[in-house]
């Protein structure tokens, strides 16, 4: 890769598969992690299973800006934890290397109370997106909507992963319409272990 850069995941809903695309891009690249907001399962974070499932001993894992008790929207759990989040305090972790920046829900996913969400973070930290889409009716609806925020915003896309079971037509339609580079198709699994992961990474490093 000619210069370092930083791809922030974010997908076109809740459960469609960002921390099992994060694991197989960090291990593609060799690249940092990290993840902004934790919401719940703080005994078993995304950072603890992306952690779990690489092999390669390049990547370095930062540590989460906020750790929030409570599995909801980052606006919402904050008031729980009487933490406030402010889009200024997002800092980018020192390093010298590729960063994968791992997102919580989707774009429209609020911070805060401010009207700050996940689409202004990625903005603020000046990130390239890779969006992440998973097959079920309504997907072409939500990635195209997603896609839209984006460019609206003058955003950099890198590109779409597609996860889990594959359509065809739903995917050659979504990247027509688009216009966007296919960065790859993960396929669903029962066993998600570090072989699987470097198995894809495979696959997914040469796309990049």
């Amino acid at each position: 890769m000619s210069q370092l850069k930083k791809y922030f995941v974010t997908g076109i809903g809740t459960d469609v598969g960002k921390t099992i695309c994060s694991a197989i891009l960090v291990e593609a690249l060799e690249a940092d992690y990290w993840k902004p907001v934790q919401a719940g399962s703080l005994d078993s974070t995304d950072m603890d299973k992306v952690r779990s499932l690489i092999n390669n001993s390049k990547s370095v894992f930062h540590a989460e800006h906020y750790r929030l008790t409570q599995p909801m929207s980052p606006h919402a759990a904050s008031k729980f934890d009487h933490v406030s989040i402010s889009l200024s305090d997002f800092k980018l972790p020192q390093t010298k290397n590729t960063l994968v920046i791992e997102g919580a829900g989707g774009l429209m996913v609020p911070l805060n109370d401010q009207g700050d969400l996940i689409v202004d973070l990625i903005q603020h930290l000046d990130a390239e997106v890779i969006l992440i889409s998973q097959n079920y009716l309504g997907s072409i609806n939500h990635t195209l909507l997603s896609i839209e925020a984006l460019k609206s915003r003058k955003l950099k896309i890198a590109g779409i992963i597609f996860n889990g079971p594959s359509n065809n037509e739903t995917e050659e339609i979504i990247l027509s319409i688009s216009g966007l580079k296919c960065l790859g198709k993960i396929p669903q699994s029962e066993h998600i272990k570090p072989k699987f992961i470097s198995e894809q990474a495979a696959i997914l490093k040469s796309k990049f």
